[in-house]
């Protein structure tokens, strides 16, 4: 049992960062533990205390807006736990307290923000169904892709700019929908009721944010996919020249 959780800790960490992982299981690991080369195995420090408390924001959040109780108090909760997005991460390298456990939290508790704020908004009416099914779609659909590409490589696919982009502006609309305020008038490019902000009806702000989000993370998919069709290239490549040899 402990081998069989041994070797489930060890993939989970190659599949986080497999230079790291790599080298520590070597000895050839040279920068100072809890760097993010070298990140150190504790559990209670404070940028996870930071991560577990987001979560527990988001959870809250989601319970108190569904129910109508207080939506003030459900948005702020929101709000604290998406601006402190950053703040984990930037305890941990500034205090080098690098954790496997907060590289793996970290994404993880990102995504469930984003998802519950799609989800909780979708549920209240405020947000068209097709929006979340994309959102939701293309992470997913990028999930499978890193688990196929493990085959080829271990190391994760870098991370592009435009990625990052893509967080912060659904992070901030869905933030402005929650609020629901300032409401702007309509554009009237098109006369269907699924297309808020952009038929003549009068919508938050923020639903601008979300689909330039969107415009965003489809184009972020399209340079993941291209990426990765190329490391498999690259890969089937080199196979076929060690065959040949």
């Amino acid at each position: 049992m402990a081998r069989t959780l041994e070797n489930l800790g060890s993939q989970i960490r190659s599949a986080t960062d497999s230079d790291a992982e790599s080298a520590q299981r070597a000895g050839t690991a040279t920068a100072p533990v809890g760097t993010p080369e070298n990140p150190s195995f504790k559990i209670l420090t404070v940028a996870n205390v930071i991560t577990a408390c987001r979560l527990a924001l988001t959870i809250a959040f989601l319970v108190l807006f569904v129910q109508g109780t207080n939506r003030v108090l459900a948005l702020c909760f929101y709000a604290i736990a998406a601006v402190t997005d950053f703040l984990d991460g930037q305890v941990a390298r500034r205090t080098q307290t690098v954790s496997w456990l907060g590289k793996v939290m970290d994404p993880i508790i990102d995504r469930v923000l984003l998802f519950t704020g799609v989800l909780a908004i979708v549920l209240t009416g405020e947000l068209p169904a097709w929006v979340a099914v994309l959102v939701i779609g293309r992470d997913c659909y990028l999930g499978i892709g890193a688990l196929v590409l493990q085959k080829y490589r271990r190391r994760p696919v870098d991370v592009v700019y435009i990625g990052k982009v893509t967080t912060a502006l659904l992070m901030f609309g869905f933030c402005d929908l929650l609020l629901g305020a300032p409401v702007v008038p309509g554009l009237g490019l098109a006369n269907v009721s699924w297309l808020p902000g952009l038929n003549a009806q009068p919508a938050a702000l923020g639903i601008f944010f979300v689909y330039a989000g969107l415009v965003c993370s489809i184009t972020t998919a399209v340079i993941y996919t291209r990426e990765g069709i190329r490391i498999r290239r690259e890969a089937l490549s080199e196979q076929e020249g060690e065959k040949g040899k």
